[in-house]
């Protein structure tokens, strides 16, 4: 089975998505299986991350910007905004999918681990994610 997500992102930062995902899987009929989740941009990515603590997101944020800089003079595609060229790199830097088992019907995340996708852009985006369900 496969569904297409669309997630509004309002500017730079982890948007966490693992409700939507579990939403996916919910109605499904899948005891054990896998969970691929794709993301169709190259200039926002996903993530598994901790979800309960704010503060670790903000410091992840912080962490790649600086890794990252806007107005490299490095940079020669520029055309899009001081943004564009640094969003790809994180996007190399990060992940375009991840897989989850899915096992006795539910995703197999860790107590903390939540699904993130992670807007490198400034400006409002409607982000597509492709999510597949497989049985085992």
């Amino acid at each position: 089975m496969i569904e297409i997500l669309k997630v509004a992102a309002k500017g730079q930062g982890l948007i966490e998505v693992t409700d939507a995902i579990r939403a996916v899987l919910q109605p499904v009929d899948i005891t054990a299986g896998l969970c691929t989740i794709f993301i169709q941009h190259t200039s926002a990515s996903l993530l598994i991350q901790e979800n309960a603590d704010p503060s670790a997101r903000r410091d992840l944020e912080n962490w790649l910007n600086r890794l990252v800089p806007e107005n490299d003079l490095l940079y020669t595609h520029t055309m899009e905004g001081a943004d564009d060229m640094p969003a790809h790199i994180k996007s190399m830097l990060t992940q375009s999918s991840l897989s989850v088992p899915i096992i006795d019907g539910t995703l197999a995340l860790g107590t903390w681990q939540g699904i993130f996708l992670w807007e490198h852009r400034h400006g409002d985006h409607k982000r597509k994610i492709i999510v597949h369900l497989q049985t085992s």
